[in-house]
């Protein structure tokens, strides 16, 4: 298990740095660009994570992994992506690593609440209401009253967080093989 524990929570600070890196691209195609970024796609990775986590090994070992990834990921945000003299780019930081915590210990909650229901409840539901207390909760900190059209980004990532949490569906139960559950 530490092997997989260690991967797992590597894999969880790469997901966090690359979404926050990410977020500060709006999609330029389509009329995009003031209702999606590209960190909406990267991010939903996390809830996958943490779920295969606590559906094989415990929402203990799952929220392990949350903290583990968080340090991770903000660490590494706060050293190569924020430009200090930039108060968006801290704000983001600190938008993310709040986000973070509280939606995905949010998630290991929920999940285990309903993980003795069908296979695919637990990981919908808690990823589905994960993304969308983090989606806010970053957005708002982030951009509030910076001009930058905040509410109008948070519905589109969320849409397209909401769509990636159906897509992860798929790879959760083929790693259900793979993650013995306790």
């Amino acid at each position: 298990m530490n092997k997989i524990f260690l991967s797992l929570s590597f894999i969880m600070g790469a997901v966090v740095l690359a979404s926050n890196y990410l977020v500060q691209f709006p999609i330029n195609y389509y009329g995009l660009e003031e209702i999606l970024t590209y960190g909406a796609f990267s991010y939903p990775v996390a809830f996958l994570i943490t779920d295969l986590a606590n559906r094989a090994y415990g929402k203990l070992i799952a929220r392990r992994i949350v903290y583990i990834g968080f340090s991770i990921g903000v660490s590494f945000t706060l050293l190569f992506s924020t430009n200090f003299g930039d108060l968006i780019s801290i704000r983001i930081a600190l938008g993310s690593g709040t986000a973070f915590l509280v939606a995905q210990l949010l998630d290991v909650q929920i999940f285990d609440k309903l993980r003795k229901k069908d296979w695919f409840i637990a990981p919908l539901t808690s990823s589905i209401i994960g993304s969308t207390v983090d989606t806010f909760l970053f957005f708002s900190i982030s951009f509030y009253g910076t001009g930058v059209p905040w509410i109008s980004l948070s519905l589109g990532d969320l849409a397209v967080k909401i769509f990636v949490a159906l897509i992860m569906l798929i790879p959760f139960r083929l790693l259900l093989k793979t993650f013995k559950p306790i």
